[in-house]
């Protein structure tokens, strides 16, 4: 659906509800179908198996996993999405790099 691949702000969020996911087939077309937009600033992922939910976070390509929850976020934690969502981390140390140069110089004497 449309309103599933655009990234939306407001008071709306998409939930899409998967069978229950039994072997690694399963997760991968889980993962592939989060996936499948261009645009990953946050996810969600809500289970009772927390070794599922850690897998499928790992496997996820957005910049925030929330697990069994939503939107709660920490001012020491990096905040800032992959993909076209991605323009740099807000909050945390991370975010000093947006304010950085690194340069390398290499010196032979």
């Amino acid at each position: 659906m449309y309103i599933a691949k655009e990234e939306s702000f407001g008071p709306i969020m998409i939930v899409s509800v998967f069978e229950d996911v039994q072997s690694q087939a399963d997760i991968e077309k889980l993962v592939a179908r989060a996936n499948d937009t261009e645009f990953a600033l946050a996810s969600g992922v809500f289970t009772r198996d927390i070794s599922k939910a850690l897998l499928v976070s790992e496997k996820i390509n957005a910049g925030t996993c929330f697990i069994n929850c939503y939107n709660k976020t920490d001012v020491a934690a990096p905040f800032g999405g992959f993909k076209q969502s991605g323009f740099g981390k807000d909050l945390g140390a991370e975010a000093l790099n947006e304010y950085l140069k690194t340069k390398t110089v290499t010196v032979e004497y």
